[in-house]
């Protein structure tokens, strides 16, 4: 229950970011406007100089990129974590399909990228899924003595 309740706040966040990126259109000449004022005030400041790098690759077909495909995780993880915590049966097989939809696109993204978080997420989301199909055992075997 603890990593369905995991998935289900990362859900939420990525919903909740998904929303914010979709509705503030002019988030990045908002985010260039911060950045460049703490610049002058630091012109050696760590974090607004990389930050600021990042800033110039959120044109508006990336912006909508990123609300999308965060609103479409986030709204299909809430419903599955929804089905999980209230033991729908139809939501253990669909979880572990997402899931694995998931992972192979984390594997592909690991590839592309060795990143070192996207491994611990991908691993993370391997044991959601043992946990996931172990419970779902569980439950057909006491629906099914």
């Amino acid at each position: 229950e603890i990593s369905v309740l995991l998935k289900g706040a990362n859900a939420f966040v990525e919903t909740l970011l998904g929303l914010f990126l979709l509705v503030s259109t002019s988030l990045n000449g908002f985010l260039l406007a911060l950045l460049r004022s703490e610049l002058i005030d630091d012109p050696n400041d760590f974090f607004a100089r990389h930050a600021d790098q990042f800033a110039q690759y959120l044109t508006p077909s990336f912006q909508l990129y990123g609300a999308l495909y965060l609103l479409s995780h986030g709204v299909v993880k809430l419903v599955l974590v929804w089905g999980l915590l209230r033991e729908k049966l139809w939501a253990y097989p669909a979880s572990l399909a997402v899931l694995s939809l998931f992972i192979l696109y984390q594997v592909i993204k690991i590839v592309q990228n060795h990143s070192i978080p996207l491994i611990l997420l991908t691993l993370f989301d391997l044991v959601v899924m043992w946990l996931i199909w172990h419970e779902y055992k569980q439950l057909q075997s006491h629906q099914n003595p």
